[in-house]
């Protein structure tokens, strides 16, 4: 019998492992495309070859405030501190001064960054150039209501990004297991918008019915007909940005793609690409799937990691086992994600978060989901072990561990095995009966 070897991320270091070549049944690596060759020149070609835009120096005048949207430490994969210092020096030649520049930390609902993570972020150099801040969704002082979608969110953003005279987002396109895309609008929402925004905007994840659980029009790459997403798309246009620049990562994260311009129209080629990279039609779902995050920073705490458990889930037969490998250094946070576990059941914990919505708890909520399905299995610290266990997971110290386990719920000799090596990223398409 042969055997095939497999190196996975998981933290800042990997884990090896053997597999029976014939029990293989797919790699879902997505396809390799180049990183650009000179990623300071093919930025600053982007902001003057904007797409649906006029070049970004046109649509900025000088003596002018800008308020520069930025994700949080959880995707620094983004690589903005190598493209910010970029976009300032620019901004400076189209006449705005740094002390004319306010970068803003789009946290939306997750935790405050520190600052030494600002620095991880956007560069030392350029913490020490502008003024760089957390958004704060609870402050409703600091919020500005500006109008409410079609659906009924009331819309109120960060008072810093209101009162700026241009908006510009950045951030990257990557799927997402709630609203079919990263990136784009979602610098917006929940990005830089009121607790109570976010909490509106997010219960359209949930089903019409008490009891119909998850929206399953609320998946990785569905955004016709997803509510989540089209009353995002719906608060953005209320916010109006200005400008918009995201990048798509290659399979090894490097910057594949660089889309500048209309906030809408720029993201929506930049999805293009995330198809065309990360979705990988395979022939059927596997008795196990083996899926990494990809390491550091998107195996940071389970919180992250659910885009894994996702995608895994997806590709798992019912009643099969989904292999997390996920270090989750910082498991503990956010803290009340694990609060929500106390509920006895489904149902219980659906009502509740009917009643008072969460990200936090919808991510409980959907790890049930996730469990209705087949064993998942935590490739993590020993320590991690409790919490792991509380969100429903079986720990397992090591991959030998946990593929023993994983053999005994399937209960087959030969299992049919997935490996998913960027399991965050990448969607292995399934056959639609």
């Amino acid at each position: 019998m042969s055997f095939r070897p497999f190196t996975l991320g998981y933290g800042k270091g990997r884990i090896s492992f053997e597999l029976p070549e014939e029990q293989v049944a797919a790699v879902v690596t997505g396809r390799d495309v180049k990183a650009v060759d000179d990623l300071a020149a093919a930025y600053l070609h982007a902001l003057d070859h904007p797409i649906d835009s006029a070049p970004l120096r046109y649509m900025v005048k000088p003596g002018e405030t800008v308020a520069v949207v930025v994700s949080d430490i959880t995707r620094a994969w983004q690589r903005n501190d190598l493209t910010l210092p970029l976009l300032l020096d620019y901004l400076n030649e189209a006449g705005i001064s740094d002390d004319h520049m306010t970068v803003i930390i789009a946290v939306g609902g997750h935790r405050q960054n520190t600052e030494s993570e600002f620095e991880e972020i956007c560069s030392p150099q350029v913490c020490h150039r502008v003024r760089v801040v957390n958004h704060k969704a609870w402050e409703t002082e600091n919020m500005v209501p500006i109008g409410r979608t079609s659906r009924g969110t009331q819309v109120a953003v960060n008072k810093i990004a209101a009162g700026a005279d241009r908006i510009i987002l950045t951030g990257g396109v990557v799927y997402h297991y709630m609203v079919g895309y990263g990136g784009g609008r979602k610098s917006v929402m929940p990005g830089v918008c009121a607790l109570e925004t976010i909490k509106q905007n997010h219960l359209w994840v949930l089903g019409t019915t008490v009891g119909s659980g998850t929206n399953p029009v609320c998946a990785s790459r569905s955004t016709k007909g997803n509510p989540m997403h089209e009353d995002m798309m719906e608060i953005a246009a209320l916010v109006r940005p200005d400008f918009l620049v995201n990048i798509v990562p290659n399979l090894g994260g490097q910057v594949a793609g660089i889309f500048a311009g209309n906030w809408a129209s720029a993201w929506w080629e930049a999805t293009r690409l995330v198809d065309h990279i990360f979705g990988v039609p395979v022939k059927e779902e596997a008795d196990i799937v083996i899926a990494t995050a990809g390491g550091y920073p998107k195996d940071i705490n389970l919180y992250q990691t659910q885009k894994t458990i996702d995608n895994a889930w997806n590709a798992m037969k019912s009643n099969g086992a989904a292999i997390i490998l996920a270090e989750c250094p910082d498991i503990r946070e956010p803290r009340e994600f694990f609060d929500w576990f106390d509920h006895t059941d489904r149902l219980e914990m659906e009502k509740a978060l009917r009643a008072n919505y969460v990200l936090a708890g919808w991510l409980a909520f959907h790890q049930l989901e996730y469990r209705d399905k087949g064993l998942i299995i935590h490739v993590t610290r020993k320590e991690n072990f409790p919490y792991s266990e509380k969100a429903r997971l079986h720990p397992a110290a090591t991959i030998e561990e946990a593929l023993r386990a994983a053999h005994a719920h399937c209960r087959t000799s030969r299992p049919k095995i997935m490996v998913m090596p960027q399991g965050a990223n990448t969607l292995p398409l399934i056959p639609k009966p």
